[in-house]
């Protein structure tokens, strides 16, 4: 069959004919498709308030733009904002250029950053940096994405009069992140599930304090994917969701992945002194979103070796690259650490890269999430596609309490820089797998200032503060406990707009 965009479809497998390729090259649009087929093609402005997509999958492009040498060449010397719109403009052309560029220049400034330099890049010793991501008003990396998001639905709103009401599930950064963005904004209102006793105190804290009316805590009696199925249930609700205006702002939202993109090619031009030379990434990864970026990154042409994965003891990702085999664990499986922003065992973005492996096959996606959302594994370790991971540069390795504690320690006594348990847990893997005259580029994921604690194990005293968090956890906490029970929330999601 063909559908309205010239997509020939057969068995969930799409592609182009030839006159479509044509004329897609003359005149360039971008169009978002669904992992699991069933969504005709969308401009950017109608995925971007949206989470998942009507049929279960995740929004991604027909195809990823294509970056040409003399463009890398160009870029090499842009500032952040600049080449935030170089990127961005090629995955967003349904808003005029000027008021794309406007909030992007709005967004990265240095009064919201701390420096204009926005993720600036510290090099520990020849060929061995850490991107710093945390400069933000949350103290993490999520604040790249967030921030822009928080802007482009203000955006969206603005033009339309209407109202949105944001569902979101976090295991530590997120939640502070999102709610940092959105907080003041007309017509939005935040509803933030977060496992009740799995942060730490500052992450919780963080989010609790906040008395904007517009912000609504949830701690969820259970663990972190128990609320990441309650928002997916909810977005699969669609009559609940359009009645509600529900959108997401987790990472299954496509403008968050896009907006963490242009930081690889930031931190690849930092790193290198020509676009001859290659490098590699280490992502400490829970929910497969900070390093799905990098996946994009890599399939745009950015010159990228190896993306290496880390995970701690919640190790479902580093056992797929490893083995082949994807295997959700239960929620009494998943395990509480002290880096417990990966404390995560379905990996929601993980969709977007099968989706890639297999070729784009929609209908095997459909078949193998169908056993996921079950709770069933799946095992590619027989198949062909196993093989074809070395092809995207792909490995993996993990962690644990002792090993990132050690790394804090060495990182701290070698170089006197303090890192925090997830920025340690992807040193002790990237460093695992640093290869000889291939820079390393390990991705910051928090201020080591989140968790006093494992930093004070490490080397004996507690982290220092940034001005304005002295004393976080003494400010009046506001927040609601509920079950993991997908009716509960979205009764007190409805209690709570029909107050306003």
């Amino acid at each position: 069959m063909t559908d309205s965009g010239g997509m020939h479809c057969e068995e969930g497998v799409c592609r182009r004919p030839d006159l479509a390729l044509l004329h897609n090259l003359l005149k360039p649009t971008m169009r978002y498709i669904s992992t699991r087929g069933g969504m005709p093609p969308k401009p950017f402005s109608e995925i971007l308030l949206s989470g998942l997509s009507p049929d279960g999958g995740l929004a991604i492009p027909e195809v990823y733009p294509s970056v040409t040498a003399a463009e890398l060449a160009t870029w090499r010397g842009l500032s952040y904002p600049a080449l935030a719109f170089e990127i961005l403009s090629r995955f967003v052309d349904d808003i005029p250029t000027d008021d794309l560029r406007s909030i992007i220049d709005q967004t990265y400034t240095a009064e919201v950053f701390g420096t204009s330099d926005i993720t600036p890049l510290k090099t520990l010793e020849p060929g061995l940096h850490i991107l710093g991501l945390s400069n933000g008003p949350t103290l993490a990396f999520k604040d790249i994405a967030m921030q822009l998001l928080g802007n482009l639905f203000q955006y969206q709103l603005d033009k339309t009069g209407d109202e949105l009401n944001i569902l979101g599930a976090t295991s530590g950064d997120t939640g502070s992140s999102a709610e940092y963005a959105m907080r003041g904004k007309r017509g939005i209102r935040v509803f933030m599930l977060s496992p009740l006793g799995k942060m730490s105190r500052f992450q919780t804290a963080q989010m609790f304090s906040l008395q904007d009316e517009n912000i609504f805590n949830i701690a969820i009696r259970g663990v972190f994917d128990d609320c990441q199925d309650i928002v997916k249930a909810v977005s699969n609700d669609h009559a609940f969701k359009q009645a509600h205006r529900i959108g997401t702002v987790n990472s299954i939202n496509w403008a968050r992945i896009v907006a963490q993109v242009v930081y690889y090619f930031k931190g690849y031009f930092a790193a290198t002194k020509n676009n001859e030379e290659q490098v590699s990434f280490a992502v400490p990864s829970g929910n497969f979103g900070n390093i799905c970026a990098g996946h994009v990154a890599r399939m745009m042409g950015l010159p990228i070796k190896r993306l290496i994965l880390a995970t701690n003891e919640n190790d479902v990702l580093d056992e797929f690259f490893r083995t082949g085999v994807y295997r959700p664990r239960t929620t009494t499986e998943t395990r509480h650490t002290s880096s417990p922003s990966m404390d995560i065992s379905k990996a929601s973005n993980f969709e977007r890269f099968i989706f890639d492996l297999t070729g784009r096959n929609a209908r095997q996606v459909r078949d193998l999430w169908s056993a996921v959302d079950q709770g069933k594994p799946f095992d590619l370790s027989q198949t062909p596609l196993f093989a074809k991971i070395t092809d995207y540069g792909f490995v993996s390795g993990s962690s644990n309490h002792a090993a990132r504690i050690d790394t804090i320690r060495d990182i701290y006594q070698r170089y006197q820089v303090l890192v925090d348990t997830h920025t340690a847990d992807g040193l002790k893997v990237g460093q695992a797998h640093r290869e000889t005259d291939v820079p390393l580029i390990c991705l910051e994921t928090a201020l080591p200032a989140k968790f006093a604690e494992s930093i004070q194990e490490a080397i004996g005293r507690e982290p220092e503060r940034p001005a304005g968090f002295e004393h976080l956890e003494d400010s009046p906490q506001r927040f609601v406990v509920k079950d993991a029970d997908v009716g509960g929330v979205k009764a007190y999601i409805t209690e709570q707009c029909n107050a306003s």
